[in-house]
This record gives structure tokens, sequence and C-alpha cells, in this order.
């Protein structure tokens, strides 16, 4: 029997309309992903690592000047950790002595998230997140050259996607859709 990979399965799931934008940058809703992933793997499990202080565990680490979360996702006894820094609204990390509970629970959240995307679930979110400068340049140029073109958006949507969510080449593929005479695509 050829039964589906669950990287495959998860992979699959389109998240688009899960997503929201906030300063430049698209989250996924860390219950809704990990309602999914229960659905799909009710045995899956999370860790949220701690270190021991004088006061006794906490659920964060630092290097005396910042703060970062270590989580790992289980799925098919596949542990998947993520570390991620503990930031402000503006995605820059705060000083270790400003740090609340609030901004730590905030980043174990998307930290689990993220964790969970390296089991599948949402990861094409994160593609491009590491790109070099000149890659991401690239993309805003074609993005921008896409968006000359009537009705270019409703060739996106057609893949099921948004704008800022393509690739290089997909950006490349529907501009030369639209440029092949169908621009009112």
């Amino acid at each position: 029997m050829n039964k589906e990979n669950y990287f495959t399965t998860l992979n699959n799931i389109n998240v688009s309309d899960k997503t929201e934008q906030k300063n430049g940058l698209t989250y996924l809703s860390w219950a809704w992903a990990w309602g999914e992933v229960k659905k799909l793997h009710p045995n899956a499990n999370y860790t949220i690592y701690e270190r021991e202080t004088e006061y006794g565990p906490v659920n964060y680490f630092t290097d005396g000047k910042t703060a970062w979360v270590k989580t790992g996702v289980i799925i098919n006894e596949i542990e998947h950790i993520e570390e991620l820094p503990v930031m402000d609204f503006r995605n820059k990390s705060i000083p270790v002595d400003s740090i609340t509970s609030f901004d730590v629970n905030k980043a174990i959240q998307r930290s689990l998230t993220k964790a969970v995307a390296r089991h599948g679930l949402g990861l094409y979110i994160y593609a491009g997140e590491d790109l070099p400068e000149d890659t991401k340049d690239t993309l805003e140029a074609l993005r921008t050259q896409i968006k000359t073109y009537p009705n270019a958006l409703e060739v996106v949507k057609k893949k099921n996607k948004k704008l800022s969510e393509c690739t290089e080449e997909e950006l490349k593929e529907i501009i030369e859709e639209l440029k092949g005479g169908n621009k009112n695509a």
C-alpha cells in the first residue's frame, strides 16, 4: 500500500485564508495550525524548552542582551525544533531587561507555528524569508511589474495564492501569461 508521506499531506493544505499580514510579514494563526495538525495526527505533541535559574525554570533563553524561545513539535515520532527571538511589534529583538511574559508567550506561539511548518503545514509562508537581498529586490520588482497589468491579481488568485506568497518563478510565469496578449486574464 502506497501511503502518502505525512509531510506531503500537511504541505498540501492551503493556509492562505488563515493568514494575516502585519508589518510586511505573513502570520498563520497558531491555534488554527495546531488544530489542523491534531485533526490529522492526534498523537502530535510539542515541547516548550526551559532553562533553570535561581528562581526556577524559565521558558526563554538569553545572552544577557536579548532573548529567544525554543520549541519543538513532534509528529510521527519526528521532532522539529525552532528557535525564535522575542521581538516587539516591529519584529526587532527586545532588550532582555524589557521583556514581559506576554512577549515570551507570543514568541512561543510563533515558534510553535514555525515548528509545525517544518512538518509541512504552511511552510510556503516562510519561503523567501531568508533570501539574499538581491533576490528579495528581484521579487519585489516582479510584483511591482505584475501590478501594472489590469486584472493581474485575478490571475494570481487563480493560483490560490496572494501576490506576496508567489515565488520568483511563479511571478515570472504570471508576467509571461499577462504579456501573452491576455492582459485582461
